[in-house]
């Protein structure tokens, strides 16, 4: 500028002055600055919060044996066991089941069941109640127990039914074997034997009483009427020692 001179130059002025940055690219520019350290800490954050939270190693634990509780319940159930080659052999039918995964055992209200054995003879057992294993193959009826042996050819001759009563009955399907050790009724045609305890055998027709026990016979075309009296009367041998059932109905 000259003295005198009416004219006036501008006078340079430092770069920071002529060009400010905007205030939130000052701060976006401060945190991009101090970004690694927050990632640093929130990572070191990260890995206490893991190594606080994960549970410790404390060995094996021993396998809980399962507790005697249904583990699936069935109502107004139909039950049926069939061969390898696919005919039935049981059928088991009742109110109410429930089955044991401690035990494998079905447990049944009004239970009744038809056994088809490997020659085709038929049995039926019902009961109030009913124990049987996962193969359907051994049966214990408690609670007005009947079991009974249908008639069957043989040869050329027909085999009657047998028909046992009692409160108790351990029925074995597939040896033909039926077990109590209460008071026991057997009839076959117009021959019954009442005993204390009863061990029955199909296969070998010999039942074993131990006990007293009370025979009456009648003859097969009269009815047969329970009068409470027995007639005649028959005293049992010594327990433990089989006593054969008389003479075409419990022994050929």
């Amino acid at each position: 500028m000259t003295v005198g001179d009416s004219t006036l130059l501008p006078v340079d002025e430092p770069a920071e002055r002529r060009f400010v940055r905007p205030w939130y690219r000052r701060v976006l520019s401060g945190l991009t600055a101090y970004l690694p350290l927050v990632l640093m800490a929130l990572l070191a954050l990260a890995t206490w919060w893991l190594v606080k939270n994960t549970p410790l190693y404390q060995g094996e634990k021993p396998v809980l044996a399962p507790r005697h509780i249904p583990d699936y319940t069935m109502r107004q159930f139909t039950v049926q066991r069939f061969a390898i080659e696919g005919s039935l052999r049981v059928q088991i039918e009742g109110d109410e089941l429930r089955h044991y995964p401690d035990t494998d055992t079905l447990e049944m209200d009004n239970a009744r069941v038809r056994s088809i054995g490997p020659d085709g003879h038929v049995t039926l057992a019902t009961a109030k109640h009913a124990l049987s294993n996962g193969d359907g193959s051994e049966v214990q009826l408690t609670g007005q127990a009947h079991v009974v042996r249908e008639a069957y050819a043989s040869g050329h001759s027909v085999e009657e039914a047998v028909d046992f009563k009692g409160e108790f009955l351990h029925a074995f399907l597939r040896t033909e074997q039926i077990r109590s050790h209460l008071p026991v009724t057997i009839t076959r045609g117009g021959t019954q034997l009442q005993g204390t305890s009863m061990s029955y055998d199909n296969l070998s027709r010999v039942a074993q009483f131990n006990g007293r026990v009370k025979a009456s016979f009648l003859p097969a075309s009269a009815p047969l009427i329970s009068t409470g009296r027995a007639s005649p009367k028959a005293t049992a041998k010594p327990a433990g020692k089989p006593m054969p059932e008389p003479a075409g109905a419990a022994q050929r």
